[in-house]
């Protein structure tokens, strides 16, 4: 078994790094997040274990467990720093991980299978949509500018390891969407009903900021989904895993 390390100090390199987990600037600086919860944490140890770096607890016990690979480093910090890197308040050991390579998309090139353009700027949100994204077999998830980083805490919280499942993808502009050749559609409350729509077998569905929308300066499909009225518009989130779920459906219908 790897030997406990004991750090004391929130001066300590390695603490002041994981402190600062809570900000998008230093999960992109420092390419590490935390991951926090008593049923994500042993889940990800368990099929994920080469995503992560360390196991960080106030008790020794916790990180003598024979589960926890042998090259993971095994950290113990008082309960007061503990407190501070466990936003969640778990009281379950966290895992420090290393935020995978995400490549630049060409969003000028056609779709492979069911692609989602995010930009979505609520972490909540976002992770609520990765795990329907995982849910509903999205071949790629393509992160805008505007996006929130998917591996911010609340995005992590609220995903429930569902980003370990995605191919993450990045984008620099929307304007390359407009050149963009196959199906490429958006979702509007004036599109086309997507219950009667027929799905093609590869498509990029795009979705806006929370309230905007995607810009203006588009000129491509729109979807719909229908509803009573009796509200002016879905949250994003919940439009897009509905329009997800109906995509999904279709490939099942049609054998794929």
């Amino acid at each position: 078994m790897r030997k406990i390390e004991y750090l004391e100090s929130a001066q300590n390199p390695r603490v002041k790094l994981w402190l600062g987990l809570a900000e998008p600037r230093a999960i992109r600086k420092s390419g590490r997040f935390l991951l926090a919860g008593r049923k994500t944490v042993p889940e990800a140890l368990s099929r994920w274990p080469g995503q992560f770096e360390a196991l960080i607890a106030t008790d020794e016990a916790a990180l003598e467990d024979p589960a926890i690979p042998d090259e993971l480093a095994r950290i113990l910090v008082p309960k007061a720093i503990f407190e501070r890197l466990d936003l969640s308040g778990t009281g379950h050991a966290l895992l420090v991980g290393l935020v995978p390579e995400m490549p630049r998309t060409d969003l000028s090139a056609a779709p492979q299978g069911l692609e989602l353009v995010c930009a979505l700027s609520d972490p909540n949100n976002l992770g609520a949509l990765i795990r329907s994204a995982a849910a509903f077999n999205v071949s790629r998830l393509i992160l805008m500018p505007e996006c929130a980083h998917p591996f911010h805490p609340r995005a992590l919280r609220a995903g429930s390891n569902a980003v370990f499942e995605l191919r993450l993808e990045t984008a620099s502009s929307w304007e390359a969407l407009n050149t963009a050749q196959g199906s490429i559609f958006a979702l509007d409350g004036h599109g086309t009903d997507m219950t009667t729509f027929d799905w093609p077998a590869d498509l990029r569905l795009v979705l806006g900021e929370e309230g905007r929308g995607v810009p203006d300066s588009l000129k491509m499909k729109r979807l719909s989904i229908p509803t009573s009225g009796k509200v002016e518009s879905l949250n994003a989130m919940a439009a897009a895993s509905i329009a997800l779920s109906q995509f999904f459906l279709s490939r099942r219908k049609a054998g794929m």
